[in-house]
């Protein structure tokens, strides 16, 4: 399997507890794609919803059953905890504005410096 990293988060946020995540999604990131990759940014204004994989590049370990941030008791796949077999993750945020190879978005849950996997549209379902 390659994965590769296509950019990187910047923001303020150099760490978080799950009671930040409300806070740190009300605010701006930047996602700088790295210059190889900024064509694939052509037409990405057209949405107004991205959905963002990335990898959570200070966890390490996992649980399978956790207490989630609500304080509910559940196994890791059903809850957005960032220690996770793979350490990917994903989140849908709201496009802002793109400049170049950097996108102004919000609604990330994402570290500065965290590792950009992938972007794809958030397309609803009819």
């Amino acid at each position: 399997m390659q994965i590769k990293t296509i950019g990187q988060v910047h923001n303020a946020w150099e760490t978080a507890s799950p009671s930040d995540i409300d806070r740190m999604k009300a605010e701006v990131s930047y996602i700088r794609i790295d210059k190889e990759f900024a064509d694939g940014l052509f037409k990405i204004e057209k949405y107004s919803h991205l959905n963002v994989l990335f990898y959570f590049h200070k966890s390490s370990g996992y649980e399978l059953q956790l207490t989630t941030r609500s304080g509910e008791f559940r196994g890791v796949f059903a809850s957005c905890a960032p220690r996770r077999p793979s350490l990917i993750g994903l989140t849908t945020v709201k496009l802002i504005e793109r400049e170049g190879n950097v996108l102004k978005v919000t609604g990330l849950d994402a570290l500065n410096g965290t590792p950009v996997l992938d972007i794809k549209p958030f397309i609803a379902l009819p």
